[in-house]
């Protein structure tokens, strides 16, 4: 899937918030805004790299926040599908798997009731943007520097990964899409992902996730941390709605309804959940 042109936001001073997937999850959306005015972090450094819309019960009432509260949002496949008026969610899931079958209904749920305004501003949306921060240029995307929706997952191969780094004039990629957050060193620069907040990582705990980049004197500092919110309101929230129980349960049980999309080496054990990781960046 295409990308739209990207926005570069020029030189920040001071952190950065990066998150993903709010998913019409209202109460962990809250939550992080919430955490970025406790960190004192305004909307001007704050990124979200897409999928506003998707699996959960408060569609509209998620979008609006983000747009209210003014942050800088990445053009998701959702939102790309969305604004498009497409007839499915473009997520990249292969077709008959149970991912794909799975996204019929909440896109079914969604695509009923977003206006067309709001499907305007969904197809407005930059596809990627970019910043520097002390001397490392950033480039935040939503799957890939190549396609919107490739899913790039830690376990996807370091060439990869180097090669779609390669193809921007940035030194650190931060994308979103596949729901897990993760860092890591490449031959030549970095790639992160800041982590989704609307459904847990697949680590048999309810939190999401959020990237916080820090810079000094000798560079910058990744740092992931866990976002807790109250998943069961949200669980509620899809049953009054009578959405899918299979995502309904993963919020509360932390635990994806069907993991087909991911490489073996991300499979992880019921009972494995995420440490919070620090990366060092330098040039």
């Amino acid at each position: 899937m295409m990308i739209n042109p990207k926005r570069d936001l020029g030189l920040l001073n001071g952190p950065v918030l990066l998150f993903g997937g709010p998913y019409s999850n209202l109460a962990a959306t809250e939550a992080m805004q919430a955490e970025a005015q406790r960190l004192q972090i305004p909307p001007e450094r704050v990124i979200c790299t897409g999928d506003i819309i998707a699996y959960c019960a408060e569609p509209v009432e998620t979008l609006e926040l983000i747009r209210h509260w003014g942050i800088h949002v990445v053009q998701g496949n959702c939102e790309q599908s969305l604004g498009a008026g497409a007839p499915d969610c473009g997520c990249g899931f292969d077709s008959g798997s149970s991912c794909s079958l799975l996204s019929i209904e909440w896109y079914r749920y969604a695509s009923q009731r977003v206006s067309p305004e709001q499907q305007y501003w969904m197809a407005e949306l930059p596809g990627q943007v970019d910043f520097q921060l002390g001397s490392l240029r950033f480039s935040v995307v939503h799957g890939s520097t190549q396609s919107i929706n490739e899913f790039i997952f830690p376990g996807t191969p370091q060439a990869l990964k180097q090669a779609r780094l390669s193809a921007t004039a940035a030194d650190v990629v931060v994308g979103g899409h596949c729901g897990i957050p993760f860092g890591e060193r490449l031959e030549r620069g970095y790639w992160l992902n800041a982590g989704v907040i609307g459904m847990p990582a697949n680590d048999g705990t309810r939190d999401g996730w959020y990237l916080l980049l820090e810079p000094d004197s000798n560079g910058v500092t990744a740092n992931w941390h866990r976002l807790p919110y109250q998943a069961q309101q949200s669980r509620q929230r899809m049953q009054q709605a009578d959405l899918c129980d299979a995502y309904a349960q993963a919020l509360t049980s932390g635990r994806w309804p069907s993991t087909d999309i991911l490489p073996e080496a991300d499979r992880l054990e019921p009972a494995t959940p995420l440490k919070p990781q620090t990366l060092r960046l330098s040039y």
